[in-house]
């Protein structure tokens, strides 16, 4: 039989890349150096009296994969650390983990501020069905901290907001938001997928909880599906009760590969983030494109707010091109090297329209809110070679 030996990186100021490489790291009687999978469903007890502490939650130890598991764990550790959280609940997506946030924090009658920037899903999740269960939303701009404010009423107790946005890369002011919501008695959720930790850190903004889409950029290379909801231990304790009932959890080998994700994220965020930067000049210069999306370009309303809060700008570029639907199918179409696939946070560089893709199932109208038009091309810039990037939208343009 072996036993757990926990390395403890809590007890030290250690920096980030640290973390991302050593804490939460569990290692068994084996002496293992990578961290181990524990692919098993259940876990047995010495004795009916153990079993007995550990169901009633007076023994510390693993019961049932579905809301206990040592490789989960690891991540969850190391992904709080990283965000600067007390606590860090693994689900089995992004959604997963919005969804979780919301059932575990939110009841009937409650009401939701949102930012109408969001990813699709997101907006069909408040719209459609969590409406059908009497937590209404209402959309505001981003940018509009007096139509937040203008927006909170007596039953609202969420702010929810995707900075830098998906598509369009706005950015919001989240000390300003965290603020507004404290002196009105809300919380501040941050969809934290486009930065993630390792150049933007809501919580220390204020944030009370930050969730991710742990598919994009903490996994890197396009393998799994996960999410995670990190924040005050009193917010994520409330999250992993819904969790460990209802049950949309994060599998062990799924943590595995997102642990490895995480040892490598400073280095590829920064290398997306120079690519990006780089390709959103070169775009800004090509006569058939009318307009830009980047957060790192002089030009985006929010450059100075971006600069002021992130590291970096993200890996994340949206343009517009002159012909509406037509020509930015023409110019997917005419890629070799981009795929064409709505997913992002890959060290392979991805090309989607939104407006027939990611924000499909949004209604025309509030497309035309969100700034999502039928010529808009979103890019998750890769780590191919910049010149292979350049060349290959260049055919299209």
């Amino acid at each position: 039989m072996t036993t757990e030996e926990k390395r403890d990186t809590d007890q030290e100021p250690f920096g980030f890349d640290t973390l991302a490489v050593r804490a939460g790291q569990l290692r068994t009687a084996e002496g293992e150096h990578s961290e181990p999978i524990f692919t098993t469903s259940s876990f047995v007890f010495a004795s009916a009296a153990e079993a007995a502490a550990r169901f009633a939650g007076e023994s510390p130890g693993n019961i049932y994969s579905r809301f206990t598991n040592p490789t989960v764990r690891m991540f969850e550790e190391r992904l709080a650390a990283l965000e600067g959280a007390e606590a860090c609940v693994a689900t089995a997506s992004g959604m997963a983990a919005i969804l979780s946030s919301c059932l575990a924090l939110l009841r009937g009658g409650d009401h939701i501020v949102a930012s109408r920037s969001l990813f699709g899903s997101t907006v069909s999740l408040f719209g459609n069905y969590l409406s059908r269960f009497g937590v209404e939303t209402t959309f505001v701009a981003l940018t509009d901290l007096s139509a937040w404010e203008a927006a909170i009423g007596p039953r609202t107790r969420m702010l929810f907001v995707e900075t830098p946005s998906n598509p369009l890369t706005e950015v919001a002011d989240i000390a300003a938001l965290a603020a507004l919501a404290h002196d009105r008695g809300c919380l501040l959720v941050v969809d934290n997928c486009f930065c993630t930790p390792a150049l933007q850190r809501p919580l220390e903004l204020g944030a009370d909880l930050v969730v991710h889409s742990s598919t994009k950029y903490l996994d890197g290379q396009g393998r799994c599906v996960g999410g995670a909801v990190a924040g005050r231990r009193e917010l994520t304790d409330e999250v992993f009760g819904f969790l460990r009932t209802a049950g949309p959890t994060m599998s062990p080998f799924n943590a595995w590969v997102f642990l490895k994700g995480l040892e490598t994220l400073r280095l590829r965020m920064d290398a997306h983030s120079a690519a990006a930067l780089s390709l959103a000049g070169w775009l800004e210069a090509q006569p058939r494109v009318a307009r830009v999306h980047y957060p790192g370009l002089a030009s985006h309303p929010q450059h100075g707010l971006a600069a002021r809060q992130q590291r970096a700008f993200g890996g994340i570029i949206s343009f517009e091109v002159e012909g509406g639907r037509e020509a930015a199918w023409r110019l997917i179409d005419a890629t070799r090297v981009l795929s064409i696939t709505a997913n992002l946070g890959d060290v392979k560089s991805t090309i989607t329209h939104p407006a027939t893709t990611t924000h499909a199932r949004v209604s025309p109208e509030a497309r035309a809110a969100a700034g999502i038009g039928e010529g808009l091309i979103r890019i998750a810039v890769g780590l191919e070679d910049l010149d292979d990037i350049k060349a290959d939208l260049a055919r299209g343009l």
